[in-house]
């Protein structure tokens, strides 16, 4: 199996199962509208490019990009082994290592050093967040927070600050693992469900897992002799009886990332699917943005049964905006982010997404809840596309499993 392929090496689990478990968490979501249609051309006038950034320096399987806030002049790179990397915005040049700790990290499959976020008051606290699998078992997943060096901006303190949370991975598949601050200052880390194929042990629907969903703390904290986060009071699952309060979604498969509009606080995920059919969904900040939403795995696929393979009930989830067949080669889908940047103005208000597998990169925008200009981008896409990534301007990046850094740039 290629590494962050949706693609299980497990036969089709579509007729087996058991039913759905109850979320005990208060929704705020409403299902979302049909699918969009295949999509189209780009818009007449409007032609993009990527611009390989990285010419002057090789990456090992970059996995992830982005900056400190406010931080134009810097780009920090994930490189899957465990390595962070610093590149100079203007001149394109790597600057060196910001922080290594490839003898912590697990790489097989789909483990890795997967997820990087800064703290919002970075510039004061020099607080930010590492997400990876370690060497413990089959490979735990670890939220650690580390701190830049208080002479050199360009280095980290070489070993964890604090570690935030360690949760037990049953398989060695299907971790998630990316973390991000959202517009409420609060963290957030999206899990997988576990691993293996199909859910064996139904743990998406399980409010009682924190495995398949997407969670929300409180760093903010965090001093010596306190606990490490804090469960904001209003998140949906909070007082519940054997519900996990850290939870703020579930009914996630494989969300590999996932992001908020920096301007609209909407959130966007990119869910990879099992067989079948892959899904983004959109959640937007009006209806809660995520909280509390069943996104529905394993009871559906995208917008299709799964367990059962017919019939099943999908009241109550929040069905994707966008999904689309493993036909052509498409196997797994790599969210992406809302174009918010300066450089493209025609583009703002665009979210963008690919296929691992198939390379293709898309995008689509969001009108009045439901899915426009759907188009596929000829000149974007190629090669296995992990991640996308976004600077503090708000301009948009693409990251190939080969090695390769490139911007999103106007033809």
């Amino acid at each position: 199996m290629l590494a962050f392929s949706g693609c299980d090496s497990t036969a089709n689990h579509s007729s087996s199962g058991t039913a759905q478990v109850a979320a005990a968490c208060p929704s705020t979501s409403t299902l979302a509208p049909p699918a969009a249609a295949t999509p189209g051309a780009p818009p007449p006038g409007l032609s993009l490019k990527r611009t390989q950034i990285n010419a002057g320096f090789a990456l090992a399987f970059p996995l992830f990009l982005t900056a400190p806030p406010g931080d134009l002049d810097r780009l920090f790179v994930l490189e899957k082994g465990g390595k962070i990397q610093v590149v100079d915005r203007a001149s394109n040049a790597l600057i060196g290592t910001f922080l290594d700790i490839t003898p912590l990290v697990s790489t097989g499959g789909e483990q890795g050093l997967l997820g990087l976020a800064f703290d919002p008051q970075y510039a004061s606290n020099g607080r930010f967040y590492v997400s990876y699998t370690d060497k413990v078992g089959i490979g735990n997943s670890v939220i650690a927070r580390y701190l830049v060096d208080p002479v050199d901006p360009n280095l980290a303190i070489p070993t964890a600050d604090r570690v935030i949370l360690t949760l037990t991975q049953p398989f060695e598949n299907h971790n998630g693992g990316q973390i991000a601050f959202g517009p409420d200052g609060y963290l957030y880390i999206g899990f997988g469900d576990g691993g293996s194929g199909g859910d064996p042990g139904n743990r998406a629907q399980n409010p009682g897992e924190r495995l398949g969903k997407l969670l929300r703390i409180d760093v903010s904290d965090g001093a010596a002799g306190q606990p490490a986060y804090k469960v904001p009071a209003d998140n949906p699952c909070t007082g519940q009886t054997g519900a996990k309060s850290e939870i703020w979604s579930l009914g996630l498969r494989n969300p590999w990332r996932w992001s908020f509009d920096r301007e609209t606080g909407d959130l966007y995920i990119g869910d990879v699917g099992q067989n079948v059919q892959e899904e983004v969904n959109v959640s937007t900040a009006a209806s809660g943005a995520g909280r509390g939403t069943n996104y529905g795995w394993r009871i559906t696929e995208g917008g299709l049964c799964f367990s059962p393979s017919s019939g099943c009930n999908m009241s109550g989830l929040a069905l994707p905006h966008v999904d689309y067949s493993h036909a052509a080669g498409a196997c797994s889908v790599t969210g992406g982010y809302v174009y918010r940047g300066a450089a493209i103005p025609a583009l703002r208000g665009t979210y963008f997404y690919a296929d691992f597998c198939a390379g293709f990169v898309r995008s689509f925008r969001m009108a009045n809840g439901a899915v426009t200009e759907h188009v596929e981008w000829t000149a974007l896409s190629g090669g296995n596309i992990p991640s996308f990534g976004e600077d503090a301007a708000g301009e948009l990046y693409i990251l190939t499993a080969a090695g390769g850094l490139f911007r999103i740039d106007s033809n």
